[in-house]
């Protein structure tokens, strides 16, 4: 490992003659405490081997004794972690250059693990960060139990992914994050603290507040199922228009609970082709109101997806044509009923009109 034989090495210094200059004390001490019947395990120093190469060993340094039980000297068993200890700067520096904020906690919940990143988004440097208690100096008030409990979790083994909690900037701005707890090990598989992998969705989420605004105060109704089929938007236009409150919809089927029986195979149907991806438009179905009135509602379904393009639910923007079917039906009944012979026809020539007179009229 080093590259000195025995005879260059026998009877000479240990600390002076093969170890680094800055380790020397240390080293030094680790071997005066042994000599005096302290022993020191995973003791980590430099050694340089014979060809100038600064190897990391990890050592266990044991008290040596004669038969008497006196001490004669250090015995010490080590452990060549060079490999090791450079992967590891690898990874902090992967951890600090990484787009994302990237933090880590010990098994006390004081932060060791401070990228860059995190350091831009949030406005604390390393220096005031590292040692202090993530939760309760970084989280606000209302979130502090629910972020102690995923980090809890992962110190326990349990690790939670798409974790959306605040944090405060330096600047007291709050920041909205989403967080992949991963709880971090030693090289025995003994866990050591907790590293979390953030995301900024501040911007994301006051687009969805603004979304949600609009959804709610559109002049149309609109409603939105997830992907089992029950209500998870309701809107004030839908609100006034059918009579429940978004309370009494929530979390209901829709087909079962507010489309009348003749048309709930057929409104089932158009959901589950929107949750396939395959949209429809104007696609006419009753609704029933709280008072029992049937309404005739025009809708366009729409595929929702979340930011990964997974289908999440349907949303589908209506109109009431309840008038406008009437009207049409009342248009209908005075050309049927009327005094004079009325016939139509389509685009193609084919007759679609041809009222009771003409009837009458030709046989």
């Amino acid at each position: 490992l080093v590259g000195y034989t025995t005879e260059e090495v026998m009877g000479h210094s240990l600390v002076q003659e093969f170890i680094t200059p800055e380790h020397r004390i240390r080293v030094q001490g680790v071997i005066d405490q042994a000599l005096a019947g302290d022993e020191t395990a995973n003791f980590e120093f430099p050694l340089m081997t014979k060809g100038g190469v600064r190897l990391e060993v990890l050592l266990n340094a044991t008290t040596r004794r004669d038969e008497q039980g006196n001490v004669i000297g250090v015995v010490g068993i080590g452990q060549d972690i060079t490999g090791r200890i450079a992967q590891e700067r690898e990874y902090s520096k992967l951890i600090d250059t990484a787009n994302a904020p990237i933090f880590g906690v010990d098994t006390q919940g004081r932060v060791n693990v401070w990228n860059q990143c995190a350091m831009k988004l949030v406005g604390y440097n390393t220096h005031e960060v590292m040692g202090h208690s993530l939760v309760k100096e970084f989280i606000t008030d209302d979130y502090q139990v629910s972020v102690q409990t995923v980090l809890d979790r992962a110190l326990s083994g349990e690790e939670t992914a798409n974790f959306e909690f605040p944090l405060m900037t330096k600047a007291g701005a709050r920041i909205e994050i989403l967080l992949n707890a991963t709880t971090r090990r030693d090289e025995h598989g003994k866990i050591i603290g907790v590293v979390g992998i953030g995301q900024d969705i501040t911007a994301r989420l006051a687009q969805e507040r603004e979304y949600s605004k609009l959804i709610d105060t559109a002049n149309a109704p609109i409603f939105g199922v997830d992907n089992k089929g029950q209500v998870n938007v309701w809107n004030q236009c839908a609100m006034r228009l059918v009579g429940y409150s978004p309370e009494e919809v929530m979390g209901h089927s829709l087909v079962q609970e507010f489309i009348t029986k003749d048309y709930q195979a057929s409104v089932q149907m158009v959901l589950d082709q929107a949750l396939k991806g395959k949209e429809t438009a104007n696609f006419e179905f009753p609704l029933m109101t709280k008072a029992g009135i049937r309404l005739d509602v025009l809708l366009n379904a729409t595929t929702r997806r979340d930011e990964q393009g997974n289908v999440i639910g349907v949303v589908g923007i209506g109109q009431d044509i309840t008038g406008r079917i009437a009207q049409e039906r009342e248009y209908a009944k005075l050309i049927d009923t009327a005094n004079a012979p009325i016939f139509g026809v389509d685009n193609k020539g084919q007759v679609n009109v041809w009222n009771q007179c003409a009837m009458k009229l030709v046989g």
